[in-house]
C-alpha cells in the first residue's frame, strides 16, 4: 500500500485530503506542461508493471532514432538502474528514486526538470514506476499517456486495471517475440481494451527484434505534429 496517495484507501487519506493532494499535483503538472510546451519537447508518460519492458522499449526507441535528441527520468522505489541502462543508450536520463510512492506524481518531476535542459531535447519520456494502479491517477504535465502491456502478464489486464488503461493514448503490447511460446490470444486483449478505452489502438512490439518499433515511432512522430510539437522525429 503507498503510504503517499492512499491508493484511494479511505482509512487512510480520507477522500477531501486526496482530492487537495491531487489538485495541487494538477497545479505542478500545469507547470510542467508549460515547461514542455515553451521548449518544443514532446512528452511521454510511459507507463506499466515491473518487468513489462519499459526500459527495454525506451532503448530500442534511441537505437531506432539516433538523430533525435532523447531525455528522460526513470522512477523506482529504489536503484538507479534503468536511468543507467538509458543513458548508455544515448538517452539522457535521471532517476527519481521514489521510496515507498508506488507513482510518481508532478511534483517529482518538476524537481527532475531543474536539471534538464530542455532546449536540447525534441522528445522526453517519463517511465513511471512500474505500476498498474496509481500512475494512471496522477497527471504529470506530459502530452501523451502510454502504456506497456508484457504478453506474459495475461489477457485479462485490461478488464482488471481498467482505471489504468481507460487513461491510456496507446498500448504497446511488449514482448511479442515471445508469443509463439506461450498460450496468449491477442484478439482476447483487444477485445478488452475496446471495452475500457475510449478510442483503442495497441501496437505489438518487440524490443529484441525490433518488431513494431518503426510503428511506434511512427505513432510518436503523428502524435507530436498533431499536438503542435514538431520536433519529436
Amino acid at each position: 500500500m503507498c503510504t503517499d496517495c492512499g491508493c484511494g484507501d479511505t482509512e487512510l487519506v480520507p477522500v477531501e485530503v486526496h482530492e487537495r493532494i491531487l489538485a495541487g499535483n494538477d497545479r505542478d503538472a500545469a507547470h510542467n506542461r508549460a515547461h514542455f510546451v515553451e521548449y518544443g519537447v514532446f512528452a511521454v508518460n510511459l507507463m506499466g508493471s515491473p518487468g513489462a519492458g519499459k526500459t527495454a522499449l525506451l532503448e530500442a526507441t534511441a537505437r531506432a532514432r539516433p538523430g533525435t535528441r532523447i531525455g528522460g527520468v526513470s522512477g523506482d522505489l529504489a536503484t538507479d538502474n534503468d536511468a543507467r541502462r538509458l543513458s548508455a543508450a544515448g538517452i539522457r536520463a535521471a532517476s527519481i528514486t521514489t521510496g515507498t510512492a508506488c507513482h510518481l506524481d508532478a511534483k517529482m518531476v518538476h524537481h527532475a526538470l531543474h536539471d534538464v535542459a530542455l532546449a536540447d531535447l525534441d522528445l522526453f519520456f517519463i517511465e513511471n514506476v512500474g505500476n498498474l494502479v496509481c500512475p494512471a491517477i496522477y497527471d504529470l504535465g506530459q502530452a501523451v499517456n502510454v502504456v506497456a502491456l508484457s504478453v506474459t502478464e495475461g489477457e485479462d489486464k485490461p478488464l482488471k486495471y481498467p482505471v489504468m488503461f481507460k487513461a491510456a493514448d496507446l498500448v504497446l503490447l511488449t514482448k511479442c517475440d515471445l508469443l509463439p511460446h506461450l498460450q496468449v490470444d491477442v484478439e482476447r486483449i483487444r477485445e478488452g481494451l475496446a471495452k475500457v478505452m475510449p478510442e483503442p489502438r495497441l501496437i505489438e512490439i518487440a524490443a529484441t527484434t525490433g518488431q513494431g518499433i518503426d510503428e511506434w515511432v511512427a505513432w510518436l512522430e503523428e502524435r507530436a505534429l498533431a499536438s503542435g510539437i514538431r520536433r519529436a522525429g
